[in-house]
């Protein structure tokens, strides 16, 4: 028999484990330690544009989701500062990887990672200082159960306070746990897939509640590295569990699962989201499961699952009531093809929204096609079918509105993206390096009334018939 599958009865047994398994997530304490990179002074203004949240696969920076969220938060001027949580150092190379990649990016003044290794390093008044200083905090991946000890301290005040000045917080693996209303801690250890659904009381599936409350975002479960560990079974089972135990409002939970590898969910500040690099899933459990109790294997009928590919989007304000497929558990049992299915009703992109293809010609202005009167968010689509291959497309914009575009490029080719004004002036680009690297931009009009502007996608080097898909967002 496994040594998970042994239930002790012994009392002084139970009592070691337990002691054994805390000391596991509270290391010797070593001195916090702060590493700044960037300017030595904090940006100082009165306002900000966020909320907004990246809830990535795994722990490190997604650089298209920060960019949208450095743009979105700063309205497109000025600059902000970062802080980067952890709960350990890196064990070889940058002692700084989040902020390395941070620092380079436009819009940053600077960026400061902290090192904690205890519950009590959350009162530590320079870290309190720093984060409360800063317009976006970044959980690192490693250890979910440290930040959960960071509950009732002053450091989750402070990163509340950031969000609720218009900043934004994020995470990757861990801190993408941390950033849901219902933390699977993994306090008492990980759980597989096939351990939570064979009983969804295991000891190794516990919870943390009442942290982090993003508008918006309530009754959410995060899971991480999601189709690469095949977590879909446990975050069914969480869900499960969490409705059969009240943790969520209304009788209903939703697992949003996001995949490694360049998996990020961008979250804005009216609770649109938008996925980049990879795919993520949103599961939906809206009713009591058949069969959930302690040593029980779990039955459970019609989980509503949304598979959300690069580009598309899923309003989390308004969540949908189409675009689902059905999948189910019985007797501890999934279906198969958990992570693909024909969706019961079609709503369009997800999460609703209107989609227009090019149509060639569209390589000037003068041809562009039209998406004046398309709704947010509007989804355009297209390929670079030749290494000179220019395609436009015309979009409307009102006074203090801001356009976010983000552009999902398949691997044939690269492609760059610019945004322009009626004359064909560049007023902001994104030319990423790479064949298949994504591009995204964000652009705020300031003038008065409503003015016309110019998306181009350009093809820098390849060609081909794959499709690439931008989704253009109005807030």
């Amino acid at each position: 028999m496994p040594l998970r599958s042994l239930r002790f009865t012994s009392t002084a047994v139970a009592l070691t484990a337990m002691a054994s398994a805390l000391m596991a997530h509270q290391p010797a304490h070593a001195a916090a330690a702060r590493i700044r990179l960037g300017n030595t002074a904090d940006v100082s203004r009165s306002s900000w544009n966020g909320p907004a949240f990246t809830m990535n696969g795994a722990g490190g920076i997604v650089t298209a989701s920060m960019t949208r969220a450095i743009d979105d938060i700063r309205g497109g001027t000025g600059a902000l500062d970062v802080v980067v949580l952890a709960g350990s150092a890196p064990t070889s190379g940058s002692k700084t990887p989040e902020c390395d990649t941070i620092t380079g990016l436009a819009g940053v003044n600077s960026c400061t990672t902290w090192t904690l290794t205890a519950a009590s390093d959350g009162n530590n008044s320079q870290v309190n200082t720093d984060v409360r200083n800063a317009e976006f905090v970044y959980f690192a991946g490693g250890d979910q159960c440290r930040y959960a000890a960071w509950k009732g301290t002053a450091l989750e005040a402070s990163v509340e306070s950031v969000v609720t000045k218009g900043g934004g917080s994020g995470g990757g693996s861990a801190g993408h746990h941390i950033n849901s209303p219902i933390v699977y801690d993994a306090c008492n250890g990980s759980v597989t897939s096939a351990e939570a659904l064979a009983n969804p009381y295991d000891r190794y599936v516990s919870f943390t509640t009442g942290m982090f409350e993003w508008a918006n975002y309530g009754s959410v479960i995060n899971d991480s590295h999601f189709v690469t560990r095949d977590r879909m079974g446990r975050t069914m089972s969480f869900l499960a569990r969490t409705v059969k135990d009240g943790l969520a409002p209304g009788g209903a939970a939703w697992g949003v699962g996001v995949e490694e590898g360049g998996g990020s969910l961008y979250l804005d500040r009216n609770g649109m989201a938008t996925q980049y690099g990879k795919d993520a899933y949103v599961v939906l459990a809206d009713h009591q499961p058949e069969q959930a109790v302690d040593r029980k294997p779990l039955t459970y009928s019609g989980f509503k699952i949304w598979r959300l590919t690069p580009g598309s989007t899923f309003d989390f304000k308004n969540r949908p009531t189409c675009g689902y497929y059905l999948r189910s558990v019985t007797n501890g049992v999934a279906d198969p093809n958990l992570y693909s299915g024909t969706p019961v009703t079609d709503c369009g992109s997800q999460g609703g929204g209107s989609t227009l293809a090019e149509s060639e010609p569209n390589d000037t202005r003068d041809t562009a096609d039209d998406a004046t009167a398309l709704s947010s968010p509007t989804t355009l689509t297209g390929s670079m079918q030749s290494a000179g291959d220019r395609d436009y497309f015309k979009l409307p914009l009102s006074s203090g509105q801001t356009a976010s575009v983000n552009c999902a490029v398949p691997s044939a080719y690269d492609a760059d993206l610019y945004w322009l004004d009626t004359n064909g002036s560049t007023l902001t680009r994104s030319v990423n390096d790479g064949a298949g690297t994504d591009e995204s931009l964000s652009f705020t009009r300031t003038a008065s009334g409503t003015g016309t502007y110019y998306l181009d996608m350009e093809a820098y080097s390849g060609s081909g018939t794959a499709s690439y898909s931008c989704t253009v967002t109005k807030s």
